[in-house]
């Protein structure tokens, strides 16, 4: 019984550090995926001429770390060639003729793989393309999964029961049979994209409740590459513009705004339901899918609000002053925080994403989105606004005068 124990703990093990390989993977591809956007939108990435050659869609190995270093995603121009060498190793990019494995400081022509199609789409990168188009799917179409759902005597935000998933599944299109369906949800749990609430049970067709603990929306730094450590929190998905920054000990996590002041709260050993008072309407998710731990439970952080105001407060004269702010989303979102109800604040503010840029800040307050009066509304509903229109975004906010 001794040895059936240890070889239990050694399957179990080896589960885990298959887990934690393909979770970092998936991290290199997302964050390979949203620099490529980034430097399309940049026109970093074009086509260029050499020797009475056109190279289509490709970048200059010098011109990027410039980029790099001009957009503070490198500190200095060694930094910025191990980051670029990882998505290297990873056959994200490639010199455009393969006569370069190492990534160069160079005036040499780079491509990323998926821009001429020779990206290797083995069995792992396969089920989480499969994922990422299944997660932002449901994120972008209007439909009753994901919901606030109980299990267990535990509330869990953004859920959705294992046999509706499937029903959808089928409904879309994604898997011709229920069997199919099945495999592919076990296969996503199995890479770290989905998870049961609790972590008790593998993906089956049945009642149980699942979430998405990969967030394919959150903005990815680029140094992020550079730590082999896989999470220590799971994404959120309360909204996507919810912006967290992980330390490289892999400790807790603070919430990043302009005067990053709020902690993100961990709390490890207790139930989830045991901290719903705690964690209001904000919700609060799991950390690392461990079987039969206790897994840390993570709260949104409060409101930065010196005090509550209501709309007519804010429609007083010389109380506030209206400003519009108009801002480009890019890539990976718009990088703001919205928070409360009528009316709905700005909880944080990425310094480095185009909300900062166009001006908005920390306690602004929300009067409209692209036209709509919002004050009487709360920040799902704002959200969704954003979320559901084009990617500039026109919003009218109030700041105390």
């Amino acid at each position: 019984m001794l040895l059936e124990g240890r070889e239990m703990d050694c399957i179990g093990n080896t589960m885990q550090k298959k887990a934690a390989e393909l979770e970092r993977l998936a991290e290199v591809l997302v964050t390979g995926e949203q620099l490529r956007l980034r430097l399309h939108e940049a026109k970093v990435i074009k086509d260029r001429r050499h020797h009475l050659r056109t190279y289509p869609n490709c970048f200059v190995a010098k011109e990027l770390i410039d980029w790099l270093i001009e957009h503070k995603e490198a500190s200095d121009r060694d930094t910025a060639i191990k980051i670029i060498q990882k998505l290297l190793d990873k056959s994200i990019i490639h010199h455009v003729c393969d006569e370069h494995r190492e990534f160069k400081d160079l005036k040499l022509f780079y491509r990323f793989r998926k821009d001429d199609g020779t990206f290797p789409l083995d069995s792992e990168a396969k089920v989480f393309m499969r994922g990422q188009r299944i997660y932002e799917k449901l994120m972008n179409t209007e439909n009753t999964l994901l919901q606030t759902r109980e299990e267990e005597n535990g509330t869990f935000e953004r859920a959705l029961v294992a046999t509706e998933f499937i029903d959808w599944l089928l409904q879309e299109g994604e898997m011709a049979t229920r069997e199919e369906a099945g495999q592919l949800g076990r296969r996503l749990l199995e890479h770290g994209i989905i998870q049961h609430v609790t972590y008790e049970h593998h993906f089956v067709d049945g009642p149980l409740l699942y979430q998405f603990r990969m967030n394919f929306r959150r903005r990815r730094r680029l140094i992020e590459l550079l730590h082999e450590r896989s999470r220590s929190i799971p994404e959120s998905h309360d909204s996507p513009f919810c912006l967290r920054k992980q330390n490289s000990d892999g400790g807790n996590t603070s919430f990043l705004s302009v005067s990053p002041t709020k902690e993100i709260k961990v709390v490890v050993g207790v139930r989830r339901s045991s901290m719903s008072s705690s964690c209001s309407s904000s919700g609060y998710y799991s950390s690392s899918p461990t079987l039969g731990s206790s897994p840390p439970v993570l709260c949104n952080p409060k409101s930065v609000l010196k005090r509550q105001v209501s709309p007519e407060e804010l429609q007083t004269p010389g109380l506030f002053v209206k400003k519009t702010v108009t801002v480009v989303g890019d890539a990976v979102g718009w990088g703001f925080v919205v928070r409360g109800s009528k009316p709905c604040h700005i909880q944080a503010v990425d310094p480095g994403g185009p909300a900062a840029a166009a001006g908005m800040k920390v306690r602004h307050f929300v009067v409209s989105v692209n036209g709509r009066n919002v004050l009487s509304q709360d920040y799902r509903t704002v959200s969704s606004l954003i979320l559901t229109g084009p990617r500039t975004i026109v919003m009218e906010v109030m700041e105390e005068a």
